[in-house]
């Protein structure tokens, strides 16, 4: 499946302010463990932290009740930033607008990453983990945290139903677009298992790389370490 950059942001720029409203309810409410998961895998990281492709700064505002650190959170959504600013009031939080794979960061400056349901719409994947790496300082940590295809076959035909009607529905219902939530669906079944983002991420020079299933292997939470 090729992403389309412009597709996306066009979808994301139209669904931003039920986003996390669609998010809540597809989830049934775990989104909020998998963003918790994602603050613990980050104790220790010397700051500052980078969050990509932040959308309404959902993760970064649970990273920041956890961490009091000076974050650093980019999308390249201006809908989005624009429409989450409130909630970042006098908070140390600085939003950036822009492209995951051309960071405007210099090289070695974040002591963390993290990057949330948005490392499957980066159309070029090896390029955007090349510039991942150079932001990060050495020793610097790598979290993705992203949908994946479960490996239980009678769990499959489960999930199959609920992407391909029951989101598609609901974020019809709920925002207006149907088809941002079809390609959701279809760009889960496109994005690569687990061990081959392993693969990918130990190819650019990760180490000390380690991946964890969360409810039932709908979601992986990937840890990586820069050496």
């Amino acid at each position: 499946m090729k992403v389309e950059k412009d597709f996306v942001k066009e979808k994301f720029d139209k669904i931003v302010r039920r986003y996390d409203l669609v998010n809540l309810i597809g989830s049934f409410g775990r989104d909020k463990f998998w963003r918790k998961k994602v603050a613990e895998l980050l104790d220790g990281c010397e700051p500052p932290i980078l969050d990509l492709c932040c959308g309404p700064f959902t993760l970064t505002l649970e990273l920041s009740k956890r961490h009091r650190v000076k974050f650093w959170a980019l999308d390249f959504s201006f809908q989005m930033l624009l429409y989450g600013k409130p909630r970042i009031t006098n908070k140390p939080i600085v939003p950036v607008c822009g492209d995951a794979e051309q960071l405007p960061f210099k090289s070695k400056t974040f002591g963390g990453i993290t990057i949330a349901f948005g490392f499957r719409n980066l159309p070029n994947r090896e390029k955007a983990l090349t510039e991942f790496y150079r932001v990060l300082k050495p020793g610097g940590r790598l979290i993705i945290l992203e949908f994946s295809w479960p490996k239980n076959f009678l769990f499959q035909k489960v999930y199959k139903l609920y992407l391909d009607i029951y989101m598609p529905f609901l974020g019809g219902l709920l925002t207006g677009d149907k088809q941002a939530y079809e390609y959701l669906a279809d760009s889960i079944k496109a994005f690569p298992p687990p061990e081959k983002v392993k693969q990918m991420l130990e190819a650019k020079g990760f180490r000390n790389v380690s991946f964890t299933p969360l409810t039932m292997g709908i979601v992986y939470v990937y840890r990586a370490t820069k050496v």
